[in-house]
């Protein structure tokens, strides 16, 4: 079974996404391919599973809220 999620993400403005996509990018490893377009974050997240599916979402999205509060200080 493949499990596939794309997740979309728009932030204020462009350099923000920038910045949170730059801080996250390197977590990616074969889980996530992640994408800036503008203001928006675009991912697609695969896995084997969808516990493993919610598990790598859980993860990247916990990534990105921290990435977000540190780019926002």
């Amino acid at each position: 079974m493949k499990a596939v999620c794309t997740l979309t993400i728009e932030f204020e403005n462009a350099e923000k996404a920038k910045k949170v996509l730059r801080s996250i990018q390197a977590d990616d490893h074969g889980f996530v391919k992640s994408k800036q377009s503008g203001k928006t974050l675009e991912a697609i997240v695969e896995s084997t599973s969808v516990a493993s599916l919610l598990h790598t979402l859980d993860d990247y999205l916990a990534c990105v809220s921290v990435a977000d509060e540190i780019v926002n200080k």
